[in-house]
């Protein structure tokens, strides 16, 4: 009877979570009109290197938990994981996150925050005049849970207490993510719902949170140590261009987007090698990225395109990734991943797992 109660308990939870997915579908949020934009901002390097955004990689990485709860596995038991950022006119941003494994609940748990400092800049009042110096900075405190399902799935959850501070404008709010994944051998599939939430403080108004529903599949090859991974992003709304008439009709710009060109803006396509133990070589390509910092009449470079490279030693991952945002402008990511079982005997490393 308890066992029945137990597949029942799980059976029931995973359709509240599909119907939490289809409800949320119904969200029409665009980009560059919800609050709280920073949650979209890759954590660590090994997602950025794939182009921004993978929610099907299989990793040790614990990072990757905090852009899908349903990522984080049994592997990231005691792993620390910080990344260090250079970002754009001296925003600092600073992530820092760990994992651990219950096994009496058989559940697997993580904790991590995202801090973005933006530095010190005058603030004015809408005449110009100077009323002294704006700090300002957000984060995201997220707490993870996920568990294994049968043998082949992995469900989980994030529940994300969200800051924003601009001085005088401040907001806080909270949001929860939900994700769904499927292993089978040289094949992963997955399934994220992100940001369904509320402000708990406004700044004015009526706001939204960046909502998002993602679907992606990695697959690896089976005589070569390749993988390939399609992400599928913002599925929720079909034509995600923007579109500024208004400064278009004063710049004397003409833009018409295709029916292939929204459908290419929702995908992201990656791939990762394997070149020798211990070496991971990744790249991505953000087909929306680049179409939205593309500047019209001028050479784009790189734009849109990602690459970086991690070494997986035994006590520590180190990992490295670079963006490519215009031409001769690059976001750079250093992260570390200490394994503090290793250094406090707490038990084996959880290596890379093996496909």
């Amino acid at each position: 009877m308890k066992i029945i109660f137990k597949s029942l308990r799980k059976k029931i939870y995973l359709l509240i979570l599909f119907f939490v997915f289809g409800k949320a579908a119904t969200a029409q949020t665009l980009g560059g009109n919800a609050v709280y934009n920073f949650l979209k901002f890759s954590h660590t390097p090994q997602l950025t290197a794939l182009g921004g955004s993978n929610i099907s990689i299989q990793s040790s990485d614990v990072g990757l938990a905090f852009n899908n709860p349903a990522l984080l596995n049994e592997t990231m038991h005691t792993q620390l994981n910080s990344v260090f950022n250079n970002f754009f006119s001296g925003t600092s941003i600073f992530h820092l996150s760990m994992g651990y494994k219950i096994d009496k609940l058989k559940t697997n748990i993580a904790g991590g925050i995202q801090y973005f400092d933006y530095g010190k800049m005058t603030e004015t009042d809408a005449s110009g005049n100077i009323l002294g110096l704006l700090h300002p900075k957000d984060f995201v405190m997220q707490l993870t849970a996920s568990r294994k399902y049968l043998q082949k799935w992995n469900y989980g959850s994030s529940l994300k207490f969200i800051s924003s501070n601009y001085g005088n404008y401040q907001s806080t709010g909270m949001a929860i993510d939900f994700g769904l994944v499927f292993k089978d051998s040289l094949f992963s599939a997955a399934a994220v719902v992100k940001n369904i939430g509320v402000q708990l403080k406004k700044y004015s108004g009526t706001e939204e949170l960046p909502f998002d529903l993602q679907v992606g599949v990695t697959k690896k090859m089976k005589d070569a140590p390749l993988s390939f991974s399609l992400t599928a992003q913002r599925l929720h709304h079909f034509n995600i261009s923007y579109d500024d008439s208004i400064f278009n009709a004063n710049n004397g710009l003409i833009t018409k987007s295709s029916f292939f060109d929204n459908f290419f803006r929702h995908f992201i396509i990656a791939v990762q090698l394997f070149p020798i133990s211990n070496l991971e070589i990744s790249a991505g390509y953000n087909y929306l990225r680049r179409k939205e910092l593309n500047i019209v009449n001028n050479k784009n470079g790189l734009n849109g395109f990602s690459i970086g490279t991690g070494f997986l030693l035994k006590k520590i991952h180190v990992r490295f990734a670079q963006a490519y945002y215009q031409n001769n402008m690059t976001y750079s990511q250093f992260g570390l991943s200490l394994q503090l079982n290793e250094y406090f005997g707490l038990g084996k490393f959880g290596e890379r797992i093996a496909w």
